[in-house]
């Protein structure tokens, strides 16, 4: 199935993201996790591309394992970063010989060493560009793309981000994903905009559960993600234990998708970091029936 019929069949979607290890001992831990992710039953898990490109092929061949051994619809990342366009047509068509129908366009980040984004000669500058060329090669693809609740940390203004991002829907975007936030209010205001603006495809929050605070931190400053200093004064105070530091984290999440369920959003895209316990638990709390098995 495709994110259009997804949403269309479904009133709430539950999607998981992981992302290609990049050793044997990922591959096994991912492998065990991901056994118990998909036993959750998904409507789709998603697979990143890697910073640069640099995990494409590892990319299809995960996408390739959760649908031919987990059952479920994957969906790839797909990003401008150091390709041609006619390289980004090859990948396309590759991903579709793969059974591939669905795809997650994004810009991408810069590559390692460099500051700001450039396209190669030939290749392309943003994402509404790639959200065209996969209508252009592969029209019956789903597509998703990026949306940023508290502004794409390179853009000048929310205004600015949000017109952006309505150029991604007009040029065939069937869904919008957030990036993590840990302030409900801020997808709510986000989503407001977006409804004025005219963005009438399904806008789905993305929840990262936090089980590492050390990390967390370092993902939100990269991107720059409001923290909450209430939450981060609960975190800072078990910094040394672990298992506390993975409750405080879980608890947060449940009542975040708790209070987003209840204010109708069409579903929850959960950042696992390739991990299971924590997606489990917020799934179990939140008692949410969800999909079955569909490729």
């Amino acid at each position: 199935m495709n994110l259009s019929e997804i949403f269309r069949s479904q009133s709430f979607v539950v999607s998981i993201e992981i992302f290609p290890p990049k050793s044997s001992e990922g591959d096994v831990a991912l492998e065990k996790n991901l056994c118990t992710l998909t036993a959750c039953n998904p409507a789709f898990v998603s697979c990143t591309y890697g910073a640069g490109g640099s995990t494409r092929d590892r990319t299809l061949h995960w996408c390739r394992h959760i649908q031919s051994d987990g059952k479920r619809t994957a969906m790839a990342h797909f990003t401008c970063v150091g390709s041609t366009r006619d390289e980004l047509v090859q990948w396309l068509l590759e991903a579709k010989q793969a059974g591939i129908h669905n795809i997650m366009a994004l810009r991408g980040d810069p590559p390692a060493g460099e500051t700001s984004f450039r396209s190669v000669e030939g290749g392309l500058s943003n994402a509404n560009q790639l959200v065209e060329l996969i209508r252009e090669t592969c029209p019956e693809f789903g597509v998703g793309v990026a949306g940023y609740p508290e502004k794409h940390i390179e853009a000048p203004s929310l205004e600015a981000d949000l017109q952006n991002l309505q150029r991604k829907v007009a040029c065939g975007a069937d869904a919008v994903f957030t990036q993590l936030f840990f302030v409900n209010d801020n997808f709510f205001s986000f989503r407001d905009k977006c409804d004025a603006l005219g963005i009438s495809v399904p806008v789905v929050p993305g929840i990262m559960p936090i089980t590492d605070f050390a990390r967390i931190k370092r993902i939100t400053a990269m991107c720059g993600t409001v923290f909450p200093e209430s939450l981060a004064s609960k975190l800072e105070s078990v910094k040394d234990d672990a298992s506390a530091q993975f409750e405080i984290g879980v608890e947060h999440a449940i009542r975040q998708c708790e209070q987003l369920r209840n204010e109708g959003v069409p579903g929850i895209h959960f950042y696992a970091l390739n991990k299971s316990d924590a997606c489990q638990r917020i799934l179990t709390g939140l008692q949410i029936p969800t999909a079955a098995a569909s490729i």
